[in-house]
């Protein structure tokens, strides 16, 4: 039987995985000049993924499925086969947002498609660059086009339809993972309306981390959780963010702890917020 690995990889562990034929670094920043910056500089292989083309379908002005919903998983496999991904690799995703964003969610998408052997780096580039991993510029060779083969999502998800009877259901923990300020509907720098999903708790991702941008360790992190969650089942609990993408950084924080996965609400406050349903604020 095949060890399960650890979610996320200390930097310091890096260098002697890579390189090897098996290892694929996938770099997953995001923001307008994500691509420059991976061109300028990246970590030596690493493959570029783009989070708005690659890792989502959005669909402009719809309403349905929040600013970055699912690909659908044939396209994801088509993703994964383009940069050379087979069932058998060990990828190791990283970002410059202490793996918070894009990161985290091609971790969760390659969990979901059933892939075991991938882990987020701890701390993300910065921390990489600063455990002495080399660096590259420019385009890097992808190895020879494969078929990774037929995946479906297989990690739970949940629709606006489930998460409305939640939002009127004490039996279900919904855990939004924004700023406080956003929670509270103080400020709304994305989307059309500021607040939260009635039922809903915050718990910022950012408590996920230690003051340098490292994930707490597995202890803590179940400390915290199993503190606000009060040993309620994972079928249960929803995680949602702004649009499904940083959701996924507690859910990473949540399998680092040992813990089950918990539903992904991709939609999350962008589909919540254009869809006319009622809006919460304050604590």
């Amino acid at each position: 039987m095949e060890q399960e690995i650890s979610p996320i990889i200390d930097p310091a562990n890096l260098i002697s995985l890579s390189p090897s034929p098996g290892v694929v670094i996938i770099d997953a920043r995001t923001g307008a000049n994500a691509r420059a910056n991976y061109d300028m500089q990246h970590l030596q292989g690493a493959l570029f993924v783009d989070l708005d083309t690659n890792l989502a379908n959005i669909k402009p002005g719809a309403a349905d499925g929040g600013r970055h919903p699912l690909p659908h998983p044939a396209e994801f496999s088509a993703l994964l086969g383009s940069l050379g991904i087979t069932t058998e690799s060990h990828v190791l995703v990283y970002d410059d947002k202490n793996g918070s964003n894009a990161a985290a969610r091609f971790w969760w998408m390659m969990r979901s498609v059933g892939h075991k052997k991938v882990q987020v780096i701890n701390g993300g580039l910065q921390a990489a660059i600063a455990a002495g991993f080399p660096l590259s510029a420019g385009t890097e060779d992808v190895l020879p086009l494969i078929d990774y083969g037929n995946v479906a999502w297989e990690l739970p998800l949940t629709d606006i339809n489930e998460v409305e009877h939640a939002s009127q259901d004490k039996n279900f923990t919904i855990i939004d993972v924004r700023d406080k300020e956003r929670f509270n509907g103080e400020k709304e720098p994305i989307d059309l309306v500021a607040g939260h999903i009635p039922n809903a708790m915050n718990i910022p991702l950012t408590q996920n981390l230690d003051k340098n941008g490292f994930f707490l360790p597995p202890g803590k992190l179940k400390a915290l959780y199993t503190d606000a969650l009060k040993d309620k089942d994972a079928d249960k609990i929803i995680v949602h963010c702004g649009s499904g993408v940083t959701a996924c950084h507690t859910i990473l924080a949540m399998a680092y702890a040992g813990m089950t996965m918990p539903k992904l609400y991709v939609g999350s406050w962008s589909e919540w917020s254009r869809n006319g349903k009622k809006i919460a604020t304050g604590l």
